[in-house]
């Protein structure tokens, strides 16, 4: 991702696996994404449940990946995806 864009925080996960699911989803459709997340590197998987994983990609790619996400069933009803607005 090119530094000089906006960043937007799409969406975040209390497990990193379910952050991983995400940006497969959103590399498949050709949305470049990262994740952050505070787990010490995998060693402490716990620090997620505080910190959750954010999956953030371009402000300009914000609608679409949310569309694919929620075309995956990545973020819906009753799931474990915080809202990154909440």
């Amino acid at each position: 991702m090119d530094p000089q864009q906006d960043i937007v925080v799409l969406a975040a996960f209390h497990r990193r696996y379910e952050a991983e699911i995400a940006q497969g989803y959103l590399h498949d459709a050709g949305i470049d994404c990262l994740i952050l997340a505070d787990d010490a590197g995998g060693a402490d998987l716990g620090l997620t449940l505080t910190r959750p994983a954010r999956v953030c990609v371009r402000a300009a790619d914000e609608e679409r990946a949310w569309q694919v996400l929620h075309a995956a069933g990545v973020l819906g009803d009753g799931g474990d995806a915080d809202n990154a607005e909440s």
